[in-house]
C-alpha cells in the first residue's frame, strides 16, 4: 500500500471512529438524522462520513462521493446497506432517480447540487 493510499485509510478509520463514538455520545446530529423516512419512524441512522462536498457524481464513478450519496440513500431506504459499495452503477442509479422523482426534482440520475441539498435536508 502506496503512503497516500495508507493516508487516506487511517484518515477515514479516524473519522469514522469519532463520527462512531459521537454519535454513541448523542453528540453527533447531522442533516441525515434530522429528517427523512428513517428518523420519523425513530431508526437509527448512520454516520455518512465519506465525503462532505456537492460536486456532480454520476453512474459509473467509484469513490468516496458515490459512498457518501449510497449511504445517505440507505440511510433513507432507497438502496439496501448491501449496495453501498463506492461505485454508482444500476442499482444506486436506480435509488436516486426514484429519490428524484419523490421530491420534484429532475429525475436524471445525476446528484447534482440541488441532490445533495435534497439528500441532507428534505
Amino acid at each position: 500500500m502506496n503512503t497516500n493510499a495508507l493516508s487516506r485509510a487511517l484518515t477515514r478509520t479516524a473519522v469514522l471512529a469519532a463520527s462512531a463514538g459521537l454519535l454513541t455520545a448523542g453528540l453527533l446530529t447531522g442533516p441525515a438524522a434530522a429528517a427523512g423516512p428513517a428518523a420519523e419512524r425513530g431508526d437509527t441512522l448512520a454516520a455518512c462520513a465519506y465525503y462532505n462536498g456537492r460536486a456532480l457524481t454520476v453512474y459509473g464513478q467509484r469513490g468516496d462521493r458515490v459512498s457518501q450519496v449510497q449511504c445517505l440513500l440507505a440511510n433513507r431506504r432507497y438502496l439496501r446497506w448491501g449496495d453501498v459499495t463506492g461505485y454508482f452503477g444500476p442499482k444506486t442509479l436506480a435509488a436516486v432517480k426514484k429519490f428524484q422523482s419523490r421530491h420534484h426534482l429532475t429525475a436524471n440520475g445525476k446528484v447534482d447540487k440541488k441532490t445533495w441539498h435534497a439528500l441532507y435536508y428534505a
